[in-house]
């Protein structure tokens, strides 16, 4: 049976860890003087309605698949150059996911649920993390 919502899919260029997103979002938020996660991208969804049923954006960080946040609205942000954008309005909190390699690739893309990685339990989010290579190393071999 066909899901009735989409993903969207994006690297967090320059960002070495969950909790790295997590503050570079925070410190966004912080100069901007609001609470609102967001990111802002030049080109619109065009499956806009199929987001907005309970797509998240998946981020990947140092090339694996390894969180993400659940997508709220899409605002239109008109830049100083007088360009419309696209800000993807997302929930505060960062879920993390079962770890999975992908590729670099340019903007962002769609993900169909069933190529989304599941969430880590909440059992498992209490864990320790595991240091980024050794968490790569193993999804690399299919053990995570």
């Amino acid at each position: 049976m066909a899901q009735d919502y989409t993903n969207l899919i994006k690297l967090s260029v320059g960002t070495t860890s969950v909790e790295d997103l997590a503050a570079w979002q925070a410190a966004r938020r912080a100069e901007r003087g609001d609470d609102v996660a967001r990111h802002v991208t030049r080109m619109w969804p065009k499956r806009e309605d199929q987001l907005l049923r309970g797509g998240s954006i998946y981020w990947v960080i140092q090339g694996h698949i390894q969180c993400r946040q659940t997508i709220l609205r899409l605002d239109e942000v008109i830049g100083e150059d007088g360009i419309r954008r696209c800000a993807i309005i997302l929930a505060p909190e960062i879920i993390r996911t079962h770890t999975a390699r992908k590729r670099p690739f340019q903007g962002w893309r769609y993900l169909a649920p069933g190529d989304a990685p599941g969430d880590l339990t909440e059992a498992r989010e209490g864990d320790d993390a595991l240091p980024a290579d050794l968490s790569a190393a193993l999804a690399d071999i299919g053990v995570i």
